[in-house]
């Protein structure tokens, strides 16, 4: 007797919608009008809603677990302009937060880290992270692209150059080990991707655009400028950075909710 098939049970996987993410913040601001442009600046250019995310602010918090962003869909790791990562003894929260995005890496979280979250990240994997207070990038710049990029889904369709806000005065020269490379120009490293884990870091602002550049610089020029017509000078020059300010968004469509 022939014998019949039982049909086969396909198991569909059931993806999360945008709607359904939940993303902790790591923040190190301590300006209440940039925290609160910062938190607005992630979830415009995320497409996530402010109810999406926590905020773990260091300056408030300068101790906390590794496990901080364990169950969390994702964790994004803000810029700083009141601190520095070479100076762990001054801002105790430096250890915590490299901590933690070494516990992120062994756990395969995904990661999306902007500037001093580039910086942490950088120390976190073996890198070397330098300062220098006279020659540094400020404002809108043109960033190169690496080969690497053609086959990552975060920097895919970004044209070569591209424009993006960079503003820092501590820089990596080069990706940490077991890292790759995805963007530059001739005075640091700009972005790079652990190997086989969902964690990208970027030296520049994929959350900042132009108009924000504008009121960023504006609150901390005495930092950043020689002066009112130094600063007017950085800022006639800014540009719009529309593929850059797209990367938050490619992270979320192809990496959390590919």
């Amino acid at each position: 007797m022939k014998k019949t098939q039982s049909p086969q049970t396909t198991h569909v996987r059931n993806p999360k919608k945008r709607s359904d993410l939940k993303v902790l913040l790591l923040q190190i601001r301590d300006n209440k009008q940039v925290r609160e442009e910062e938190l607005v600046s992630f979830g415009l250019y995320s497409g996530l809603s402010a109810s999406q995310f926590d905020t773990l602010n260091v300056f408030d918090t300068p101790t906390f677990p590794i496990t901080a962003a364990d169950g969390y869909d994702a964790l994004f790791v803000g810029g700083a302009s009141e601190a520095s990562v070479l100076e762990p003894e001054t801002y105790t929260f430096v250890p915590p937060s490299i901590h933690l995005l070494q516990h992120c890496i062994a756990m395969g979280t995904p990661v999306f880290a902007s500037c001093y979250g580039f910086q942490l990240a950088v120390l976190a994997l073996g890198g070397a992270i330098i300062r220098d207070k006279t020659d540094y990038e400020m404002g809108t710049i043109p960033i190169e692209l690496t080969s690497a990029t053609q086959h990552d889904p975060v920097f895919q369709n970004t044209p070569n150059p591209f424009m993006a806000v960079s503003v820092h005065q501590e820089r990596a020269t080069r990706a940490p080990e077991n890292c790759t490379e995805l963007a530059f120009t001739d005075k640091c490293c700009h972005a790079f991707k652990v190997n086989k884990k969902p964690f990208w870091a970027f030296q520049f602002h994929p959350e900042v655009d132009k108009k924000i550049l504008v009121e960023r610089l504006t609150v901390f020029k005495d930092k950043y400028t020689d002066g009112d017509d130094h600063l007017s000078a950085v800022l006639d020059a800014a540009v719009d950075t529309p593929h850059s300010n797209q990367l938050l968004a490619s992270f979320v469509d192809r990496v959390l909710l590919a």
